[in-house]
């Protein structure tokens, strides 16, 4: 938690429960890190993974379960949800899919319209989320590739999860100065972010996450959290 200005967690769908939720926003209260509701399908076995095929009721209601789920919890505590970041297949449907992302925008927007997003740039669900005057804020996955649409390189491809800590560090700083990243095939497409995301099941997540923030404090990059952020 020291590492990091904004948390997004599991709701219980596809990794954690009721002990690691509380565990885990006592932990982002004590350090001052916002908390992001990390919704998925309902798919524990899959991590998420894996998409499932919903009607419209069904989707919202089960984002509505997540939120809740956290907020009591968060509520408990003396924290509170703070934004929105969607997992696995869910994200990676709702970045595509303009019926989804209205979906899950929807499902936010009744649950608290002041809630932030975090997308990719460009994405359906930034174009949803806008559509309400939500705010949202660009993110980079920075052990993740990226196909030449800007859209996240299957899982499954050669490359798609980047282990490597310096091909890592590196293209966070090219994101920072030229607003740029290479793309799975080598092309190299426009990006620009405000936030740096590690996922925690990635091999060595905390070192690398370590190893990002002194690197760009190095750089002069300040941190603050989403909440603070004025701008994408």
């Amino acid at each position: 938690m020291p590492l990091i200005t904004s948390a997004n967690v599991a709701c219980g769908y596809h990794a954690g429960d009721p002990v690691i939720m509380d565990r885990t926003v006592r932990l982002a209260r004590e350090h001052g890190v916002d908390l992001g509701a990390h919704v998925s399908y309902p798919d524990r076995m899959g991590f998420g993974r894996r998409p499932m095929a919903m009607d419209a009721n069904e989707l919202e209601k089960h984002i509505l379960y997540q939120l809740g789920a956290l907020h009591a919890i968060a509520r408990a505590t003396g924290h509170r949800i703070t934004h929105l970041n969607p997992h696995g297949a869910l994200g990676n449907q709702a970045s595509a899919d303009p019926a989804i992302a209205e979906i899950l925008v929807k499902a936010t927007f009744s649950f608290d319209p002041d809630m932030r997003f975090l997308v990719l740039p460009g994405s359906a669900l930034e174009q949803a989320a806008s559509g309400m005057s939500m705010k949202c804020h660009h993110l980079f996955l920075a052990d993740r590739a990226y196909t030449a649409d800007g859209h996240l390189a299957q899982r499954a491809l050669p490359g798609a999860v980047i282990q490597d800590e310096g091909a890592v560090i590196a293209r966070v700083l090219r994101l920072l100065r030229k607003g740029t990243v290479e793309a799975i095939d080598g092309q190299v497409i426009d990006m620009h972010a405000r936030s740096i995301l590690v996922h925690s099941d990635t091999p060595g997540a905390v070192p690398l996450a370590r190893a990002i923030r002194k690197a760009l404090s190095v750089k002069g990059v300040a941190f603050t959290a989403l909440s603070n952020m004025t701008e994408a």
